[in-house]
């Protein structure tokens, strides 16, 4: 669907230069001497370029919308990830460096994902917001250590290290961020 250069905003899809780019900024500016346009900042869905460029109020962009379809990660085949589709149960193999390495270490058995297609081919994919992980191992927590909001490192089941409170050891479930890699609270 066409729409005008000043409709521009964060998050939309666009086709653009024979790619898929989606809009991280826009502002818009009206100058004093001539027409107002959008100042977009565009980033290319598949190869991660940026791209800044600038749109008059009566150029026309292509609007891509995305196919979104709710999968589950089923195991880890050498660099390949295996997800089924959660309606047809039809299988995709994703590479490890398509889902990206920081993304990778929060996946899990049985894991509900959202992955995005265009024109039948995998664009991005969403994990959920925060994950369960336990904690393997703990430092100990030093006595007379500040009050204050201050962690101890501690590594959990998947490998990843994250800072906990002091009064939490190994064996404990915990909240983590799949955005931020953060500790947010005790698992219930």
């Amino acid at each position: 669907m066409k729409i005008n250069g000043n409709t521009i905003k964060p998050g939309m899809v666009l086709q653009h230069e024979g790619g898929l780019w989606v809009c991280v900024k826009a502002e818009h500016v009206k100058p004093g001497k001539g027409g107002a346009f959008a100042q977009v900042e565009l980033k290319n869905l598949i190869d991660g370029r940026k791209l800044n460029e600038r749109f008059r109020s009566d150029d026309k962009v292509e609007r891509v919308t995305l196919d979104q379809r709710d999968n589950t990660f089923l195991y880890a085949e050498g660099d390949m990830l295996v997800f089924m589709d959660s309606e047809n149960y039809e299988q995709i193999n994703l590479h490890k460096d398509f889902v990206g390495e920081d993304q990778v270490r929060f996946l899990q058995d049985g894991m509900k994902v959202s992955v995005q297609f265009h024109e039948e081919r995998p664009i991005s994919i969403a994990l959920p917001e925060h994950v369960v992980l336990t904690i393997a191992e703990a430092d100990a927590t030093v006595r007379g250590q500040t009050a204050s909001s201050s962690y101890k490192p501690a590594k959990a089941d998947n490998g990843m290290r994250i800072l906990i409170p002091p009064y939490m050891d190994a064996g404990e479930r915990v909240l983590v961020s799949t955005e931020t890699g953060e500790y947010l609270r005790r698992a219930d």
